[in-house]
């Protein structure tokens, strides 16, 4: 009888999950949000129409899987640019958070503070860790009409930049410059 129970407490655990991620799928419009960044200044999705969008969520500033992800898009970030692509990061931090992330680590991209975590529920990757409530780390790839392209639910901090790179690359971005 436990073994069924829990069999059936995994079924819905799991479903749950597949609901949540169902929220927004490949060629979908991907969700608006306006948030502040680093410096306070509001971005939105509509700001960047006519560019792929890399839109990262990630858990928590300073952590070192979070680090060494913004790090990678740092490295990489003229190869985006080559693309046509802006890379936003957003966690639930908040700006003055987001500033000191950026300037300890030269991040020369908009870290966006969902304190609400408004954009990360829009996204489906709200989520609870450690008795805290942050993003998941996902990020979402989306094209210049505004359409998710690709969405990354498994993400290796180290590789990430580089996948979505050669993903951007496969897409034709860039041609079109």
């Amino acid at each position: 009888m436990h073994r069924s129970l829990f069999a059936l407490l995994i079924f819905l655990a799991l479903g749950a999950t597949a609901l949540a991620s169902e929220q927004i799928t490949v060629g979908q419009s991907a969700p608006e949000f306006e948030l502040p960044d680093q410096d306070g200044q509001l971005h939105s999705l509509e700001d960047y129409r006519d560019q792929w969008v890399v839109l990262y969520f990630y858990p928590k500033d300073e952590t070192p899987g979070c680090t060494t992800e913004a790090c990678e898009f740092r490295d990489n970030i003229f190869a985006f640019k080559a693309l046509n692509a802006q890379i936003l990061g957003v966690s639930l931090d908040d700006v003055e958070s987001h500033q000191k992330f950026a300037e300890n680590h030269g991040l020369p991209f908009p870290l966006l503070a969902d304190t609400r975590g408004q954009a990360a529920e829009a996204y489906g990757v709200k989520t609870k860790m450690f008795g805290m409530t942050v993003a998941k780390r996902q990020t979402f790839l989306i094209g210049p009409d505004g359409t998710l392209a690709k969405h990354y639910t498994k993400v290796k901090p180290a590789e990430h930049s580089a996948q979505v790179l050669a993903d951007l690359k496969a897409l034709g971005a860039g041609k079109n410059l």
